[in-house]
């Protein structure tokens, strides 16, 4: 035939597909889910003739990683037809399993091979299991594979992928490995490389990681392709911030706008849902059940948009009369702005003595409260607490929470409180700036105020403090606001006298 053959066997040893290649290369199709677990082995066996020689290639070690395969193996054919050499290999876990991933076995004549294929495979599972730690699969925790490709400088990725961890467990996903890649372009189809994909997927097996988490968004087809080839659970950053705010979201208002930058978000990723029929036309016998099942879906979708887009302009309306009732009363509004975890909301609990739900992770509140503060020399204030900001906060979220944004809009005075025990302060506050700026708010009054100064390095504190003319207090401790106090009395002294 001038074709190379091949047969997947399963641990019974019976022929479970044939596959027939060309004469250089063998195309694996989409194979089943076999044995239901993404900790184990599939239970499936390659042994493949190679017409040329050289034993196995990268495309087979390719395969056994990706496909989670039990084993691989190639028989050489000679130009008679009759088996020669063969050469056999299958996954390795442990520490070493990223680097060195493949044990080869074999490489003489087919006639001289002792190789007891079941006990090996046996001992395998058994080597998995212990790297695993003993995961189950039916625990219901997701544990993710964080990884990263860009053409930035490593440190950047390596805090970029420091606070992915952050947002992947405030999500309640555990984080169990990480990957970085720097390239120069991003594969279009992949993302990554396909070297690149194979140890993903071998730092999965190894770690018992279900979910591929992504720092960077995903187009639609870069999603299929990787949870195709690599059978797990793909997840973007968008895609995780936006189910960080689906679990945190408690009033009905923030329900509706999270679901509605779902749904912006989940969209395009519709319409790309199935490229299968990209080779529909127009014209008789084009449109197929599946199409129309697609142009329902999307159908419903953007009209389920519509409808959210109507409620939440009825909120917005609501909103603008409690914002003009307080205009009214002439009383200064002041709200808290800055990035997640900052302390905002145990800020507003120590200023006012609010039991705001207060938690040490990213997004903890998403719904703004609004407290009167009285001040010094019978002042009084309102003051509200915001939504974080993150950088790449999603568009679709931006969109979405434009009504609760616009109190901001309505404030007299911004307060942008920054975490000074962070590393890397000085970026936070420029994302925060940032989005102030395409919030077009990046002209109102503000006041910068350094938290957690308990935390904070002392010398580094002292020229953050320094250098923005700012206040360092620590939300937990009521002492500590005085500057703050005096700062916000003196503002609204030079405001002028209230009605």
């Amino acid at each position: 035939m001038g074709r190379q053959i091949g047969l997947l066997l399963d641990r019974a040893g019976n022929i479970a597909l044939v596959v027939v290649g060309d004469s250089s290369s063998l195309l694996l199709p989409a194979l089943p889910r076999q044995r239901g677990s993404h900790l184990r082995l599939r239970g499936l066996r390659l042994v493949h003739t190679h017409l040329s020689g050289g034993g196995l290639n990268r495309d087979d070690l390719s395969d056994l990683a990706l496909l989670r395969l039990d084993l691989v193996a190639s028989v050489e054919v000679d130009p008679e037809g009759l088996p020669g050499r063969v050469q056999a290999a299958h996954l390795k876990p442990g520490s070493d399993m990223v680097r060195d991933g493949a044990e080869m076995v074999g490489a003489g004549h087919l006639s001289r091979l002792e190789f007891d294929c079941i006990a090996v495979i046996e001992a395998l599972e058994e080597e998995l299991a212990r790297s695993q730690g003993g995961l189950r699969v039916d625990d219901g925790r997701d544990r993710a594979l964080l990884f990263s490709v860009s053409g930035e400088p490593r440190d950047a990725l390596e805090a970029s992928l420091d606070e992915l961890a952050a947002l992947a467990l405030s999500a309640g996903v555990e984080p169990v490995g990480r990957v970085i890649q720097q390239v120069k372009k991003v594969d279009p189809r992949f993302l990554m490389g396909r070297g690149k994909l194979t140890q993903v997927a071998l730092e999965a097996l190894n770690s018992g990681a279900n979910l591929l988490l992504l720092d960077q968004d995903l187009s639609p087809t870069q999603a299929r392709n990787l949870g195709h080839l690599t059978e797990l659970r793909i997840l973007d950053r968008t895609q995780l911030i936006l189910d960080i705010f689906a679990q945190r979201a408690r009033s009905h208002e923030g329900k509706l706008q999270v679901e509605m930058a779902q749904l912006r978000y989940r969209l395009p990723h519709l319409a790309d849902k199935d490229n299968a029929l990209s080779r529909l036309t127009g014209g008789i016998g084009a449109r197929g059940p599946g199409e129309t099942k697609l142009e329902i879906d999307r159908r419903r979708t953007r009209d389920r948009i519509t409808r959210l887009g109507k409620e939440l302009k009825k909120i917005q309306k609501q909103r603008a009369g409690r914002r003009k009732s307080r205009r009214d009363a002439l009383v200064p509004i002041i709200s808290i702005v800055g990035y997640t975890n900052a302390g905002k909301s145990t800020l507003l609990n120590t200023l006012t003595s609010s039991e705001v739900q207060v938690e040490d992770r990213l997004f903890a509140t998403l719904d703004p409260t609004t407290r009167r503060l009285r001040l010094p020399k019978d002042r009084e204030v309102i003051i509200t607490d915001t939504v974080g900001f993150i950088q790449r906060l999603p568009r679709e979220l931006i969109q979405a929470f434009r009504a609760t944004l616009e109190e901001l809009d309505e404030a007299d005075l911004l307060l942008h409180l920054v975490d000074a025990s962070q590393p890397g302060a000085e970026d936070r506050i420029r994302v925060v700036e940032d989005l102030l700026e395409s919030l077009e708010l990046d002209q109102k009054p503000c006041l910068k105020v350094f938290n957690k100064a308990d935390l904070a390095e002392p010398q580094a504190l002292a020229e953050l403090t320094l250098r923005h003319q700012a206040p360092a207090v620590s939300a937990l401790d009521r002492e500590s606001l005085l500057p703050l106090v005096e700062r916000l009395v003196e503002w609204c002294e030079r405001r002028g006298p209230q009605a």
